[in-house]
């Protein structure tokens, strides 16, 4: 009890004394050491937390509630509707209040009414939630540790924006304390609660700086959680009333052929697809990126999306082989396909990766719907890679603006030597995200054996266009990094060293990982399936793999060396021999030719980003149409087909 009290609520206690330490330059000192300070003790904590699980200890199975905690999480849910409210009509965005009212006055009804289901049992860990709460309570962390040192330069480049620091780092706590709550609860109620922080808190963060377009879209975010909150509604109140049951877990045990089973698990699928983003939902994702670069690693990353990916794993036994798990699968993975195409013919740093994050959250939410206990392997080793790949990523993209100024990958041309540490821990990101033997590819083969397994032929054909799309843009990034002109001059490099201390961690994480994750698979993530399938599954990945992963290793390894070779190489190479072809007459530096008038013109090397072709503008809106029109048809087929 004692250690998970301390993980959901300490982040609120570390939050709340970051607010009244104000904004003072002086504070400044105080405020990273509590920063940096409560990071290393969450993290201590998570550690010790998957210690004692993996040791067997029974008393982390589950928790007795109280009276008072009922309460508490009731006045929660009304002061959480109140400033929905509040925000909605100061913004006459009347829309957002009323799903607001529309899922929590339901939940509580319930628990007024005394309808509610009492039950003891509220909380829950397994290898499950120590996974999650290993990504939460790491990554998370040193995404906070990253944030102090981040928006003290971003309020520098952006003065015109409030001062409110301490506003946005207490946010990012209360962020962290909602995921613990959310991974730990076993009640549906509980579990809502927490779900509707992170979907405010998402909200508020978005909408920092207090533009107009911030504004928007936060509300764009803020209305697309709670209407998948509504679905999480519904699904509470058939669970109390018609089945009597309170809890997830006493969910998962029940005949996924009941019709009440059925209509409850496409509610809660319903919910976890607008929490991941996943198409028609997507442009909440996309419109996040305005707000600061933590906010967009922590909800591309380890919190916010992570929430609705998880649901579905816990869900995923009772959708093998149901229509609920058509459309998941469907879901997933038009939007994996779909969202790799939209990276590919765009160069804003932020918004590739954004795209990326929905593409990835799209294979995930595929593995989940095929419910197979390969795919949810695969699911799993997903959401670890992937959770700390992107969230380096987006550090480094932060890290890479505050000192060019520009986030664009067309301005990261020669990177390797204009700002090489930096372009180094880039390098590993973008090799943990796509290149063997990392384990977001080794996820992608067991997400092909499973489905295969499966019969489900359109999801082989999206794996397989998806990876070959992803592939491409990672690489177009990957090259321009390593594009060097001759004397492009290293820059200096204005990173913080608290930025340091987040972005060297997550890069070694990376690599660990890589080298790992045959260990992670045995001692973490086996013992999941064996937990929800109630049988030995046997290993998915054997002696064999290992060896061919092994070898890519050794291969792959060549990269990162290869940039260090290049960004020393090119501060030695002579003005003679270096001089490029420019079908005219190079100008002597490499940067300028003359052109068929005579004049000077400068050199621009770009990427072809086919715009035109599978731009936003162009396959944006008939892929959400078309989304909106599978996921409206399956809902209808499925609850029609339960009810009648």
């Amino acid at each position: 009890m004692g250690i998970i009290s301390f993980l959901i609520f300490f982040p609120f206690v570390a939050a709340a004394v970051l607010f009244f330490l104000g904004n003072n330059e002086k504070v400044y000192p105080v405020r990273k050491f509590i920063v940096k300070g409560s990071g290393f003790l969450i993290m201590a904590a998570v550690v010790y937390l998957a210690f004692e699980e993996l040791s067997g200890r029974e008393h982390l199975g589950y928790l007795m509630e109280s009276r008072l905690a009922n309460l508490a999480v009731m006045a929660g849910e009304i002061f959480l509707m109140l400033l929905v409210t509040f925000y909605s009509f100061r913004y006459r965005k009347y829309y957002a209040a009323v799903l607001s009212w529309i899922g929590t006055i339901p939940v509580l009804w319930l628990d007024i009414s005394g309808n509610s289901i009492e039950d003891q049992l509220f909380f829950r860990v397994d290898n499950l939630t120590v996974i999650m709460c290993l990504v939460v309570g790491i990554v998370g962390s040193l995404i906070c540790i990253y944030a102090v040192g981040y928006i003290k330069d971003y309020h520098h480049h952006h003065k015109n924006y409030p001062q409110r620091s301490n506003w946005f780092l207490a946010m990012l706590f209360v962020f962290l304390g909602a995921m613990f709550g959310l991974l730990f609860s076993d009640n549906l109620g509980w579990l809502y609660f927490f779900w509707e922080i992170t979907s405010v808190c998402s909200f508020l963060l978005i909408g920092y700086n207090k533009e107009r377009q911030a504004i928007d879209n936060s509300f764009k975010a803020l209305w697309m959680n709670l209407l998948g909150g509504c679905g999480f509604t519904a699904a509470i109140l058939i669970c109390n009333l018609q089945l009597g049951i309170a809890n997830l877990s006493q969910l998962q045990q029940l005949n996924k052929e009941v019709p009440a089973v059925i209509i409850i698990v496409a509610c809660l699928a319903f919910a976890a697809l607008t929490k991941s983003a996943q198409m028609p939902f997507c442009g909440w994702l996309l419109g996040a990126m305005v707000a600061p670069t933590p906010t967009s690693a922590l909800l591309h990353s380890a919190t916010m999306v992570k929430a609705g990916v998880y649901l579905l794993i816990r869900i995923a036994p009772l959708m093998n082989g149901t229509l609920t798990g058509v459309m998941v699968t469907l879901i997933g993975g038009f939007t994996f396909f779909a969202a790799s195409l939209m990276a590919i013919a765009t160069s804003d740093g932020k918004r590739v990766l954004a795209h990326s994050t929905i593409s990835n959250l799209g294979l995930i939410v595929a593995c989940a719907g095929v419910g197979l206990p390969e795919s949810v392997w695969a699911a799993t080793m997903l959401i670890l890679f992937h959770a700390v790949s992107k969230s380096l990523m987006f550090m480094c993209v932060g890290a890479v603006e505050n000192v060019t100024g520009s986030r664009n990958v067309e301005d990261m041309h020669g990177l390797i030597v204009k700002l090489p540490k930096l372009a180094i821990v880039m390098i590993i990101g973008i090799c943990g995200m796509y290149l063997a033997p990392f384990g977001m590819l080794v996820a992608k083969w067991a997400a092909l054996k499973a489905y295969i397994d499966s019969g489900a032929v359109w999801l082989v054909l999206f794996l397989v266009f998806g990876t070959a799309s992803t592939s491409f843009y990672w690489g177009k990034w990957l090259g321009k990094i390593f594009a060097v002109i001759h004397k492009s001059p290293e820059l200096h490099d204005t990173t913080h060293y608290g930025e340091w201390q987040a972005l060297y961690p997550l890069a070694t994480l990376v690599i660990a990982m890589c080298f790992g994750f045959p260990f992670v698979s045995k001692y973490l993530i086996q013992p999941v399936l064996n937990q929800m399938y109630h049988t030995m599954v046997p290993a998915v990945i054997g002696g064999t793999d290992i060896a061919i992963m092994v070898l890519m290793l050794l291969l792959i390894a060549s990269l990162p060396a290869a940039g260090v070779l290049t960004a020393r190489k090119t501060h030695g190479i002579t003005e003679q021999n270096t001089r490029s072809y420019m079908s005219g007459i190079n100008a002597g530096d490499d940067r300028h030719f003359l052109n068929s008038y005579g004049d000077v013109q400068s050199v621009y090397m770009s990427n072809w980003y086919m715009i035109d072709y599978i731009g936003e503008l162009k396959i944006m809106k008939p892929c959400l149409i078309l989304s909106s029109a599978m996921l409206v048809i399956m809902m209808i087929i499925i609850v029609g087909g339960a009810v009648a």
